[in-house]
């Protein structure tokens, strides 16, 4: 009977903070009680603990055994527990003896036969104990070697109980889990979607290599089977590579959501989310009543496809206005806020009616106009604002859908996206950002500097399309990426002339 305290970790969104388990066993009629602001999952880890216990060959305490999880003011959610609670009532209950635990954090959910599952989290939960200053984790097989992309921290992968009471005890020690980041890191992008694939719309293909060179929001607007969506599954493999940091961002946040693929510990390819458009704007932003990444975060660093975009719900799509522009989202619960990073390209994708055909050169509108404006009125101005450039998607002539002329592939067009990239990396290394779609308007005086003759154009367009000041900001933005993409040094005609086409829906539709 005593006393005894075991370290471990819990989430609040994607930050950690450090849990001491303390077990005390003491004189009293048999009970098990978890204090410390336990939810649902963490008051059942009860009987969980008690027959895995029981089913490794030790007893549990007939005895009063209570379990405080410190911080008490801080709610304590999930199973991840299950195995430090365990260790706690062992060694309280003198069954084992072992030293230094101190040094080790513990986290993993305990099957009733004592082996150990899988949790959420674990990632974020181990970069947040080696901030504290420690550096060993002992936790499920199947959780190591996402922990294990964490530099100077030792982590020790056990199957079940027994093999972590074993290392501990020194009977039978755990070598720690090795990862070779730099294998990681061969691309593995997907070789079967490339832009090769996509017959004609050079003109499309065009627009979203500048999307790609500038980190532009885009919407594709064009008749049923133009190739909308095919066109957008592909913009992933224009992008650049991510790096190691972002890399860690998008695999944390995946791990946190419980999407993490179980063989892939770290996730080096840009994420493509195309979340249907019955989608709540829950599921869009993230939240819940235990709050978890949306689809909005889950394609961080990545690209979000908003197929059929009128389809969505208005709130959804409404929802979306503030993160679009600060890169992060809010969630707000009584008891915790939380923040998620949100820095994704948004792609959609609409048709220009009802039935599809309105503007198509070869089948029949049969929308009346106030069909028309009622299916775009549901995009409203604000959103359509935030979105850089609007896309005409023509369909597909026979000729380009039957020519044998070899399409550019996404390595080729990569090349280019990657050199406009560096050359805005290189121009914004002084503050935190890294792309033309982040420039703020301080800062789109210095680096858009437009000559008379621009200024006219823009003035012209401005007063003709009836444009917002937030379209005409993405306007020069988009038309920097051009410049860009050219080598050129300053803003030109030729490139506001391009970026203008890019409104087609403040020119077609909304006049």
């Amino acid at each position: 009977m005593g006393l005894s305290k075991i370290y471990s970790v819990g989430l609040v969104g994607l930050d950690g903070y450090m849990i001491e388990v303390e077990a005390d066993v003491s004189q009293g009629l048999p009970s098990f009680d978890i204090v410390g602001l336990p939810d649902a999952a963490v008051k059942e880890s009860k009987e969980r603990v008690r027959s895995a216990i029981s089913n490794v060959g030790f007893e549990f305490p007939l005895r009063r055994v209570t379990i405080n999880l410190a911080p008490g003011d801080i709610k304590k959610e999930g199973p991840g527990f299950d195995l430090p609670i365990a260790l706690a009532i062992l060694i309280t209950d003198g069954q084992i003896q072992v030293s230094r635990t101190e040094e080790y954090i513990f986290f993993g959910e305990l099957s009733l036969d004592g082996s150990l599952r899988p949790v959420n989290g674990a990632l974020p939960m181990a970069l947040s104990a080696k901030e504290k200053g420690v550096k060993k984790v002992i936790l499920p097989t199947d959780n190591a070697k996402e922990a294990g992309i964490v530099k100077g921290m030792e982590v020790f992968a056990a199957d079940s109980i027994t093999d972590v009471i074993n290392h501990l005890t020194g009977t039978a020690p755990i070598s720690p889990t090795e990862i070779e980041l730099d294998s990681l890191f061969i691309d593995g992008r997907n070789t079967s979607l490339d832009f090769a694939d996509v017959k004609g719309q050079a003109n499309v293909k065009r627009a979203l290599e500048i999307a790609a060179a500038g980190g532009h929001n885009c919407c594709m607007i064009g008749s049923p089977g133009s190739g909308k969506t095919m066109l957008a599954q592909r913009l992933p493999s224009i992008l650049p590579e991510m790096s190691f940091d972002e890399s860690v961002e998008v695999t944390k946040i995946h791990s946190v959501a419980g999407v993490l693929p179980k063989d892939i510990p770290l996730i080096t390819t840009r994420p493509f989310r195309s979340p249907h458009h019955t989608t709540s704007s829950v599921s869009l932003a993230g939240g819940g009543r235990m709050p978890r990444p949306g689809e909005i975060s889950l394609a961080h660093n990545g690209v979000l496809f908003l197929d059929e975009l009128p389809e969505f719900k208005k709130e959804a799509l409404e929802v979306l206005r503030q993160p679009i522009e600060d890169g992060v989202v809010n969630i707000s619960r009584v008891n915790a806020a939380i923040t998620y990073p949100c820095n994704f390209m948004l792609v959609a994708a609409m048709n220009p009616c009802p039935c599809g055909y309105f503007g198509d050169p070869k089948r029949r509108c049969i929308c009346t106009p106030a069909q028309i404006h009622k299916y775009l009125g549901k995009i409203s101005g604000p959103m359509l604002d935030r979105i850089d450039l609007h896309i005409d998607v023509a369909p597909v002539e026979y000729s380009n859908l039957t020519s044998t002329v070899k399409e550019e592939s996404s390595a080729e067009i990569r090349k280019r996206v990657n050199m406009a990239r560096q050359i805005q990396l290189k121009r914004y290394e002084k503050y935190k950002f890294y792309s033309n779609a982040q420039l703020t308007a301080r800062l789109m005086d210095k680096f858009c500097v437009l000559g008379e003759n621009e200024r006219s154009m823009l003035k012209a367009a401005f007063e003709k399309m009836g444009l917002t000041a937030r379209a005409y900001s993405r306007i020069v933005k988009v038309s920097r990426t051009i410049a860009d993409l050219e080598g050129a040094e300053n803003i030109n005609t030729s490139h506001i002339a391009e970026a203008l086409q890019y409104r087609t829906l403040d020119r077609k539709f909304y006049r």
